[in-house]
């Protein structure tokens, strides 16, 4: 049996007691049921995790005595920003989350032409903060370390302008010639725009390439936007990754 993982940002990198974060004290005792004594493993998400065991379960919350902090990493090689359009339902949750298990770097969550989902102010900042939830559970799941950023919602067509670097830019199109095996292997960071359900607009895959993103196809099949994310990932872990 798999030892549980819980995300303490708060946590010290070394040996002594820790308080689980709320939600994770609820998940700890209310839900896994744990009971004092239980080997657990807790991360801060900046690197390494800590060997812990449950030293105290009250009321008010869990307590953690962490005996050992160990330096563990499993981060891909291939540092991957997935640039997101927003997709309705549940479908933006899936994608983020394996998106993680698959292991993204950073996410630009964007709202498009085509996006069936609109969200402003404070509707947007809630959804951010579900997302970033989404990616934490996925964390303590997979066994990463170190959390994915979720950024906040952005209009496409703004944040195009804000690219710049060296980093190898692409974007899935079905008619695009050209196919990830024939592209080199990057030496930085790699951005993947995905499209939502109607795919990029002209206007926004004109403004894509005119920002340095290269067209890409993921052979002769039309994706939904919750697969083809998720395919491409695979794929480039595959060849330049971890895979």
């Amino acid at each position: 049996m798999s030892v549980p993982r819980f995300y303490c940002p708060q946590l010290p990198q070394c040996a002594g007691l820790a308080e689980l974060p709320e939600q994770a004290a609820h998940h700890a005792a209310r839900v896994l049921r744990l009971k004092e004594g239980d080997r657990v493993a807790v991360f801060n998400g900046h690197g390494g995790e800590g060997e812990a065991r449950v030293a105290a379960i009250g009321k008010r919350g869990v307590s953690v005595e962490i005996m050992a902090w160990h330096a563990v990493e499993r981060e891909s090689p291939l540092r991957v920003m997935l640039a997101q359009a927003i997709s309705a339902g549940e479908k933006m949750d899936f994608t983020l989350q394996k998106a993680v298990e698959m292991g993204v770097a950073a996410i630009q969550p964007l709202a498009s032409e085509r996006s069936v989902v609109r969200l402003s102010g404070e509707r947007a900042d809630k959804r951010v903060a579900h997302w970033q939830g989404v990616v934490v559970a996925a964390c303590e799941q997979s066994g990463r370390n170190r959390v994915p950023e979720v950024a906040p919602i952005r209009s496409l067509l703004d944040w195009l302008p804000e690219q710049d670097g060296n980093d190898l830019r692409l974007m899935l199109m079905p008619q695009a010639e050209i196919r990830l095996h024939n592209l080199d292997q990057p030496t930085g960071r790699v951005t993947l725009l995905i499209g939502p359900e109607g795919g990029l607009s002209p206007l926004e895959a004109e403004a894509a390439q005119r920002f340095g993103f290269t067209p890409v196809r993921l052979g002769a099949r039309i994706l939904r936007t919750e697969t083809a994310a998720l395919a491409a990932l695979a794929a480039m872990q595959t060849l330049w990754g971890d895979f």
